[in-house]
């Protein structure tokens, strides 16, 4: 199995730059505004929702997951996507978790990844 706690400093390091990464703008000309604003907008849904499903999970949920925080990632991700793949396969319409919800929640793991990696996932 792969070191992943090796890998925990991001290729770009925002503190060693000096950068606030909320603040980073990137040049996107106007033909791209709507594309950024949709962006945005996604992003900011996925913030509100991870930081909505925190207050009511906490973070012990991911740092005491059997096997460890990234594991037990691996196992919720996995079965998002099964999930995902079932619906999109079969067409069904689904009683309880929308493909957006699935969507939303493989992302939202994909930030807790990244904050594990970082050391900024508390314990």
């Amino acid at each position: 199995m792969a070191d992943y706690m090796a890998s925990k400093k991001s290729r770009v390091q925002d503190k060693e730059l000096g950068l606030d990464v909320k603040h980073l703008n990137y040049n996107i000309d106007s033909s791209n505004i709507r594309f950024r604003e949709a962006v945005d907008k996604t992003f900011f849904e996925l913030e509100q929702l991870l930081l909505s499903k925190h207050e009511d999970y906490g973070p012990k949920n991911i740092s005491e997951s059997p096997g460890g925080p990234l594991n037990g990632l691996r196992v919720r991700m996995h079965d998002k996507l099964a999930r995902l793949n079932n619906l999109v396969e079969s067409g069904a319409d689904p009683k309880h978790e929308s493909l957006e919800d699935t969507l939303k929640d493989m992302a939202n793991y994909a930030i807790i990844g990244l904050l594990v990696l970082r050391d900024e996932w508390d314990k």
